[in-house]
């Protein structure tokens, strides 16, 4: 019996192997090919053309500040659900922040963030999100008044969502991806914490959030010019883990497992496949050094989430005047921006993006078992799915940052892995689609006995 039930997780990995070989994969492609590096420009060079976007700017002008701003970007996204016969629901995220002297937010403000909604046939409570930031500074960041084009920070991940909901809303999913502008963030991620807030209070089930903050950038301050490369940052564990949780990982392990984590090993993993000219590096970090982002407030809440950005960065044109000095140009002007590698940036979201909305839900509750066993064996709970083939079991080298070995173990809820010492290796778990689409990893929450 053991054989063959062995025999038919073999066969049926392989024929997963083969459709994804042929027709499942070329879905991907199809949507990398889509993306468009001039409509990317254009949308840049408009964000540009608002002067500044900062935060406590212009509200009333139809062509300067980040009023005009953010109008422009849900004109975008009207247009965009106009065209899939309104497949997406489009709308204003607004808060007021209560003004403070000693914040870069020193009068009530309101914030408004751009969000549209592109609905998942089966999970419609599930979301991917993809964020950029709508607002821009110069060097000083209560200056609300003087240029301030952001053309790369962060007219460039701005951009980036909006082609995304171009492409991808072609497209229909199992679950719903939100594609955002997200404002306040030079003030201090302000609507990124208010997003968070709300989908706590409506109980949105967030698989992750993709934050792009500058993909048009590849012309290092170090002097380095590279177009193939990128960076994927990622907390280790969930700050909000109980002392019970970090007490288990001390015996267990998973100091690098957490939920943002294996996001961030999903996205390598994916570009790896489908997009093979680029080289992805994970960066075991929350952010930059000292530095923050609007995937933070997520990660404070409990969400996976994860800051998707080039690899060199230069500092000149961040955050400055424009100016010139001793020879050297400062300002984040358009001239900085890559166009084709910010289209490279963006097709590695979409990807992204539609292989977890087409995914199944991961599975819930990963318990794993092997103390001082020659075997390791691995328990969930399943999801009723009629698109579910099965569960991958995932394991690697306690030392190695990417899943190195899997096997595919079919519609089951628990698989002994036969020789695998449990001391030796890091386990996970992923739900695989008929078409050999994969949610994320889990990785064991929790240790059981095995009977």
């Amino acid at each position: 019996m053991k054989l063959l039930s062995t025999l038919s997780a073999v066969l049926i990995s392989f024929s997963l192997s083969a459709q994804t070989a042929d027709s499942g994969d070329q879905k991907y492609y199809d949507i990398i090919n889509a993306v468009s590096a001039d409509r990317i420009q254009k949308d840049i060079e408009k964000l540009v053309s608002f002067g500044t976007r900062h935060t406590l700017s212009d509200t009333v002008s139809q062509t300067r500040g980040i009023g005009a701003a953010r109008r422009w970007i849900k004109s975008e996204f009207n247009k965009i659900s106009k065209d899939c016969n309104k497949c997406l629901e489009v709308s204003y995220l607004r808060n007021i922040v209560k003004g403070d002297p000693k914040t870069r937010i020193q009068k009530d403000a309101e914030i408004v963030s751009v969000m549209a909604v592109k609905k998942g046939k089966k999970y419609p409570n599930r979301y991917i999100i993809m964020s950029g930031d709508i607002d821009s500074r110069v060097s000083d960041p209560l200056n609300s008044t003087s240029d301030s084009p952001g053309a790369n920070d962060n007219a460039s991940g701005m951009a980036g969502a909006i082609e995304a909901a171009r492409v991808l809303s072609k497209y229909d999913f199992e679950s719903s991806i939100i594609f955002v502008g997200l404002a306040g963030e030079e003030q201090g991620l302000y609507g990124g914490k208010y997003m968070a807030e709300v989908a706590k209070e409506k109980g949105w089930e967030i698989i992750g959030v993709l934050n792009n903050d500058m993909i048009g950038n590849i012309e290092g301050v170090n002097g380095v010019i590279d177009n193939r490369s990128f960076r994927i940052f990622s907390e280790p564990t969930p700050v909000t883990e109980t002392e019970q949780e970090r007490g288990r990982r001390r015996f267990y392990g998973g100091e690098v497992d957490g939920i943002s984590r294996q996001l961030a090993r999903y996205v390598h993993k994916m570009t790896s496949k489908y997009m093979p000219e680029m080289n992805p590096t994970m960066i075991y970090r929350l952010d930059r050094f000292g530095r923050g982002g609007h995937h933070r407030p997520f990660n404070d809440a409990g969400f996976a989430g994860i800051r998707i950005m080039e690899t060199n960065e230069n500092y000149n044109r961040q955050h400055q005047d424009i100016r010139e000095e001793g020879g050297i140009k400062y300002g984040d002007v358009i001239s900085g921006v890559n166009f084709d590698y910010a289209a490279k940036l963006t097709a590695v979201n979409a990807i992204n993006l539609a292989g977890l909305a087409w995914a199944p839900p991961a599975p819930a509750k990963v318990e794993i078992a092997g103390v001082v066993a020659p075997s390791t064996s691995l328990k969930w709970t399943t999801v009723e799915d009629d698109n579910l083939a099965g569960y991958r079991i995932y394991w690697r080298d306690t030392t190695e940052p990417q899943w190195q070995y899997s096997r595919f173990v079919g519609k089951v809820n628990e698989f002994l892995l036969e020789g695998i010492v449990i001391d030796n290796y890091l386990f996970g778990v992923a739900a695989v689609a008929k078409d050999g689409t994969e949610s994320q990893v889990v990785f064991p929450s929790g240790v059981y006995r095995r009977e």
